[in-house]
């Protein structure tokens, strides 16, 4: 008996969890489609949240690695005054980066949705 307790006790955290991050993330960004985000991403700071080797790989023309490991580090390299486009390879890196520039005082954070794997745009690869 206790440990069904336990077991409901647990689900119950981790749903609460979930629901608080679905609630955290409506909040911090706007998930753009790709049409939409080409219409603004020239005007805006846009950021590829995945790992070096991922970005060296291919990214999207334009953009800065600012990987979402490095990025409570490196956030004073992106400003506040102007929106900020996130992408990574499916979103669910660039929803944890949106949700971490918000709690520092971020407001205009836009995503791609489906991420750089859906992408048909211009892209770059290092060499």
């Amino acid at each position: 008996m206790a440990s069904w307790i336990v077991a409901i006790i647990i689900l119950l955290i981790l749903l609460g969890y979930e629901i608080y991050k679905l609630i955290m993330r409506k909040k911090a960004l706007t998930v753009l489609t790709e049409e939409q985000f080409k219409e603004g991403y020239r005007k805006a700071q846009l950021i590829d949240v995945r790992e070096p080797n991922e970005f060296n790989s291919g990214h999207i023309l334009g953009a800065r690695n600012i990987p979402v490991t490095q990025l409570k580090q490196r956030a004073a390299e992106i400003r506040k005054d102007l929106p900020v486009y996130l992408y990574c390879q499916s979103a669910q890196r660039s929803n944890r980066a949106a949700i971490m520039l918000y709690k520092r005082g971020y407001t205009h954070l836009y995503q791609l949705k489906g991420g750089f794997r859906k992408w048909t745009g211009k892209t770059k690869a290092k060499k």
